[in-house]
Formats: structure tokens, sequence, C-alpha cells
């Protein structure tokens, strides 16, 4: 049960309808996950949207690449949501089932690529230690370039921001879809 209200509701006013537009014309076709809390402020909504839609689809990174970086955050991060999203969007960009287990389970993935190596290295030192070592860093640059190098760590960042904020609202998953993980339980302050 979400924590707040979530949208689409019939209370939308007019600029929080035109940024709902926009997300359903973008190349996400719909409206899910932290979008649908984002629209409170239809500022921050849209220029959320803009964003997320230009790094999931507008860098140089393969599908499959950043559907990677996207569920080591989204694990690291303990988002059932993000994990469930990216899981289906992994599975269509390719990564296959080992490595998708080895990703839920927070393991080196079996047989990767050295491209998938590198980013998955990289994604996990980043989410782990908040930042990433040298030689990760210089095998990063070195087979992708700055450009990517600035993208990926920028995916990374965006997919942490989308997983506490699916975490902290509580948006729930789709009717009838099970988590692959529980939600982390929340203590109070001591």
């Amino acid at each position: 049960m979400p924590r707040i209200p979530l949208f689409p509701n019939d209370t939308m006013d007019a600029a929080q309808q035109a940024v709902l537009t926009k997300i359903l014309s973008g190349p996400r076709g719909r409206i899910q996950g932290p979008l649908r809390a984002a629209l409170y402020n239809p500022e921050l909504a849209d220029k959320w949207q803009a964003l997320g839609a230009l790094l999931r689809y507008g860098t140089s990174l393969s599908p499959r690449l950043s559907e990677i970086a996207i569920l080591v955050t989204g694990r690291a991060c303990n988002s059932p949501f993000e994990w469930y999203a990216h899981r289906i969007e992994g599975e269509k960009a390719g990564i296959e089932a080992p490595v998708l287990e080895a990703l839920l389970a927070r393991t080196e993935p079996p047989g990767m690529s050295e491209d998938d190596a590198v980013v998955w290295r990289y994604a996990v030192e980043l989410n782990r230690d908040k930042s990433v070592s040298g030689p990760t860093y210089a095998a990063a640059l070195d087979r992708f370039g700055a450009s990517t190098v600035v993208e990926l760590a920028a995916l990374i960042g965006y997919s942490t921001t989308v997983a506490m904020e699916l975490n902290c609202h509580e948006i729930p998953l789709p009717e009838g879809v099970t988590p692959a993980f529980p939600l982390p339980q929340h203590e109070a302050p001591q």
C-alpha cells in the first residue's frame, strides 16, 4: 500500500496532466514507478521524465549494459519495484537468466563479456563504496571513453534516486506480482 495517493488520478491539475501526456507519448509509453509520485510537483516530474528518458534511451550505452547497471543498483538499494521493472527490460535486452539470477543474488554473473564485466564492476563499486577504484575507472575509461563513463555514473545515480523514491513511498508492484525480495523494514530512530 503506497504511503501517499499516486497519480494519475481525478484530482490532477492542468500542469500535471500536461506532464502525464508527455510521459505517455514518450519512449516509456506508460506511467509507473516513481513518476506516479513525482507528479505532485509537475516541474519535478517533467524534468525527471526528461532526464530518465535521456539516461535510459539516449546514451552511448547499449540497452544491455544500461540494464546491468540499473539492476545492480536496484538490488543494491533493495528496491523490489526497480528490480521487477528492470528484470523485464533486462530480459528484453538479452540478459540471460543465469546472469539475472546472479545479479539478484549479488554475486558475480557467470560468462560475462568484457563490456558486461566492466559495467558490472563499476556499478557494484559505485553502489557499495560511493566511488569507483582506480583500476575499475581506468578499465571503464579505456573500454568506453569519457563520455560513456560520465553517462554510466549518471545512470547509476539516477537509478539510485528512482529506487529511493520507490522504497520510501512504498510504491506497489502491479497487482499479482510477487516481489523477488522484501522491501526493507523500517525501524524508528532510537
